[in-house]
């Protein structure tokens, strides 16, 4: 049983706990060196999806990113933004008598910026029963991979506690291989373990260690008599204590602060290729002091915000105004510091809690062709190219499939991009890793942003046009459209393909006339085609009148079915908002009669008036959310899943607006009101009156921040002062007198 799940099942873990004492009576002192017995502890997961604090340094010296989630530290990825190191880390305060409190349960968080400038967070746990308050600041040493914690714990009644670290390591992407102890000649808690990257072995070493030095400790197997946790509950205080885990395995780490009154003290978590280096790193992190660091990582930070205009939009509104900032240091902070460009989807795993935490998991530190377009096109507009051409060169240079490759349960062709891939991209990568079902839509945006970015040299084109000519030979119908769970001919796909055959065109001109106007001849084809193949005039809803979805053959008024979770529907029932990405990417008018007239059924099918603002499902049918029964995250497999609504398709809408010639505001504000606490905007947010801890118009489990959501919001808080939505390719759009 992991960290995260005892207060789920607090009967198993008190269970637990009843064997410590007569496993205890084999500690012969107060701390014996001794192997820790259990081995290899319970199984693991993943923590909640929903962060409310994520950061890293501005500099690309701290190969350490941070999250926070539930008021504690949650995943901790290191040396690369794909390999989660940690599952959770906390403190544990007893009275020695009476009490055993975790952190993460026993108190009331909130979440605040010190400087909306900076990916700074502080965490603030109250205790429920009045007794004490924790204070949390995070940051990472710019200059090292070493996340630093500054921690203030008070004492509000006046009674004396004792205050213990609890650390769940998960290194190298998983639980089931890690082995600890304690380092004497450091002061530090010590582990390590290897992940295969790129078909090497690539050994992770993390080293916990306190200004203020620990007074006892302890490395034991999690769910075992010599778990830390499961000694306190059962003593209220660290009796049975273990200097080495050598077993592979999940392994937990315990440490006691001494504490008065009130105390603050820094905690470093370094990394390094071996327990050596992660604990030279911690010490020289602790050596250099948190005022220094802080003050350096501020700097940073402050100096990337600066160099970028903020728009009217959100500057007068102090909400709107954080979530922007936030949401651009996010999309920054996404970029992993090994592979430049290479930026994830989150820092984190959906639903992590029902995810099997002993092994590397995709989760959504994967990197999307689809969601690095949806993060560079912010970056443009908002003026950083130079991230936004990292990204765009790591797209053709190290992800791009340019021989027949195998992923898992699909044959990549050349020319094509995989469903996503690790931050270092095809090369050395598994099947799995790949993912399955390419997606035309990840094939035809990466030629997007050549375009947009001005990439026109010759080795660039040269990959171009292999992907421009898989995508002319096997589309219009896509193996996978953009929610990767359907086949067929997809509005959205359609509008991607047509938009990156128009941008190929243009760049091929100086190199290949003739398949320049091959690739304008086949957009222009498609573009012809595509009311035909996915506007229905014999739909359930509204007038029946509107596009669908995704289409399997060519008639939008046959009887074709799809099945999903809760049941079997005719295709032409149907409904998501792809259709706007013709607006979008330039294809057609705002006003054009289909995209105008399929709004209605859109809006009565997929729309939600929430207290954050209106907001839409992906489509009707939709299962991937938590359970209606019982609130469970997707992976879990609990009956009556249910899709929640994507604050990101609020921002579609306003995009689609502006180009119709209305305000957008209103979506702007819906997209601010659903970030949380740490103004990070989540990928889904709760459909109906609160229920099961989840509150009405806000993030669910699924992922905060999604860096397409961020994307999304930066975007068109800079339409709306442009007046239009700024990503649409002028190319695109002059071909088809669209603007």
């Amino acid at each position: 049983m992991s960290t995260s799940a005892r207060s789920r099942r607090p009967a198993l873990w008190l269970a637990a706990a009843l064997l410590v004492p007569a496993l205890a009576v084999t500690t012969t002192s107060a701390n014996a060196a001794t192997e820790a017995p259990g081995a290899p502890g319970s199984g693991s997961s993943w923590t909640t999806g929903a962060k409310t604090a994520a950061g890293t340094a501005a500099s690309t010296a701290s190969t350490v990113w941070f999250t926070a989630a539930d008021g504690v530290t949650s995943e901790v990825f290191y040396p690369r933004a794909d390999v989660p190191d940690v599952q959770d880390m906390q403190y544990i305060v007893t009275d020695g008598q009476s009490f055993t409190d975790l952190e993460r349960d026993a108190t009331t968080h909130a979440v605040a910026m010190p400087d909306e400038r900076a990916l700074e967070y502080t965490v603030t746990n109250t205790a429920k029963s009045g007794r004490y308050r924790l204070t949390h600041t995070y940051v990472t040493d710019p200059g090292r991979p070493t996340l630093l914690l500054r921690t203030r714990f008070q004492s509000l009644d006046g009674g004396r506690y004792q205050l213990y670290l609890l650390f769940n390591p998960s290194l190298a992407g998983g639980a089931s291989g890690d082995t600890g102890g304690w380092d004497a000649s450091s002061g530090s808690l010590v582990a390590s373990d290897s992940v295969q990257l790129g078909g090497a072995a690539v050994p992770v070493a993390s080293a916990v260690r306190s200004s203020v030095p620990f007074s006892a400790h302890s490395t034991g197997y999690s769910g075992s008599a010599s778990d830390g946790y499961l000694d306190l509950a059962a003593h209220r205080s660290l009796t049975a204590r273990y200097d080495t885990a050598s077993g592979p395995g999940n392994i937990v780490q315990t440490a006691q602060v001494p504490v008065g009154a009130d105390t603050t003290f820094t905690l470093a978590l370094g990394f390094g290729a071996s327990r050596t280096a992660a604990a030279a790193t911690a010490r020289a992190s602790l050596t250099t002091g948190f005022p220094a660091a802080e003050a350096s990582y501020r700097s940073g930070w402050n100096s990337y915000v600066n160099s970028l205009a903020l728009p009217a939009s959100v500057s007068t509104d102090a909400r709107r105004r954080r979530v922007y900032r936030t949401s651009l240091m996010a999309l920054h902070a996404a970029e992993d510091k090994t592979y430049p460009g290479a930026s994830v989807a989150s820092l984190s795993t959906p639903w992590g809690g029902s995810v099997d935490g002993n092994a590397l998991s995709d989760g959504y530190h994967r990197v999307w062709a689809r969601d690095l377009y949806q993060q560079a096109t912010a970056l443009i507009a908002a003026g950083d190219r130079a991230q936004a051409t990292r990204m765009t060169r790591w797209l053709w240079d190290r992800q791009q499939i340019t021989a027949w490759t195998q992923g898992d349960g699909v044959s990549y062709a050349p020319g094509s991009f995989p469903r996503y891939s690790p931050v270092s991209g095809t090369p050395g990568a598994t099947p799995q890793q790949l993912g399955c079902c390419e997606q035309l839509d990840q094939d035809a945006f990466p030629i997007v942003l050549a375009w947009q970015l001005g990439l026109t040299d010759r080795a660039t084109w040269d990959k171009i046009k292999l992907t421009a000519d898989h995508v002319a030979a096997i589309g219009p119908s896509t193996p996978s459209e953009r929610w990767e769970e359907q086949r067929g001919l997809s509005p959205s796909t359609i509008a991607a393909e047509i938009a990156g055959l128009v941008c190929a065109a243009d760049l091929a001109r100086n190199y290949d006339p003739a398949s320049a106007a091959r690739y304008e001849s086949t957009a222009d084809a498609w573009r012809t085609s595509l009311d035909s193949w996915t506007f229905t005039t014999t739909g359930y809803f509204g007038d029946h009148q509107y596009y669908e979805r995704i289409e399997t053959g060519t008639d939008p008024n046959d009887t074709q079915a799809r099945s999903f979770e809760d049941g079997t529907w005719w295709e032409r029932d149907i409904v998501d908002g792809g259709f706007l990405d013709l607006v979008r990417l330039g294809i057609r008018k705002a006003d054009y009669g289909p995209v105008r007239g399929s709004l209605a059924e859109l809006d009565a099918v997929d729309k939600v008036s929430t207290p954050a603002g209106d907001m839409w499902y992906r489509y009707n049918h939709d299962s991937y959310g938590e359970s209606q029964a019982d609130g469970s995250g997707w992976p879990s497999g609990h009956a009556s899943r249910t899709g929640r609504l994507w604050p990101l398709l609020s921002g579609e809408r306003g995009e689609y607006e502006l180009a119709a010639g209305r305000p957008a505001t209103s979506y702007l504000q819906t997209l601010a009101n659903s970030a949380n606490d740490g103004y990070l905007v989540p990928e889904q947010a709760w459909d109906r009156p609160d229920q099961f801890g989840f509150r009405f118009g806000h993030a669910t489990g699924s992922a905060a921040p999604l860096n397409w959501a961020a994307a999304q919001y930066v975007r068109l808080a800079l339409s709306v002062d442009a007046g239009h939505p700024v990503e649409t390719p002028s190319v695109v759009s002059a071909r088809y007198a669209t603007r």
